[in-house]
């Protein structure tokens, strides 16, 4: 017998089903997980704008921030549904989610410099740290998304 014979049998037994069945249910746990956290949160969001309506430039902030989590989390089960159907791993939108990701914290430390009165010293230097992290993870992740795109236009 062969490697190829051997995988295929023991891919076809009945603990290999098993376990299979009880990743692809476990997948499926977390893609519902993600959209029932998604809505949550995007309630919440909602709910917390217009509650918070006379703190308008940061709650314009905070409901964008939630806005954008929503999105990843949504991102993050699409992807997720994408590898059940099709048994590959894309990489292409992990690559969006880590950009989506460093823009959400380069929102959020550009309203801490701008809202934030009160930083000072360490906390001003830790936003500045933050931004200057999430714009570095932007650029990064939006040169490999490209090298990405130029690569699967050569093949």
């Amino acid at each position: 017998m062969n490697a190829r014979s051997n995988a295929a049998e023991e891919a076809s037994s009945p603990l290999a089903r098993g376990v299979q069945g009880l990743l692809v249910g476990i997948e499926y746990a977390i893609v519902v997980s993600l959209l029932l956290i998604a809505a949550a949160v995007l309630v919440r969001t909602v709910l917390s704008f217009f509650d918070h309506w006379n703190g308008f430039p940061e709650t314009v902030v905070e409901a964008i921030d939630g806005i954008l989590v929503v999105v990843i989390l949504l991102d993050i089960a699409h992807t997720v549904l994408a590898h059940l159907r099709t048994s590959s791993f894309p990489v292409r939108p992990f690559l969006v989610i880590g950009i989506l990701a460093g823009v959400r914290d380069i929102l959020s430390a550009s309203a801490r410099l701008t809202f934030g009165s009160s930083l000072r010293g360490t906390n001003f230097s830790h936003t500045l740290i933050s931004l200057s992290l999430g714009v570095g993870v932007v650029l990064a992740l939006s040169l490999a998304l490209l090298l990405l795109n130029l690569s699967q236009r050569r093949h």
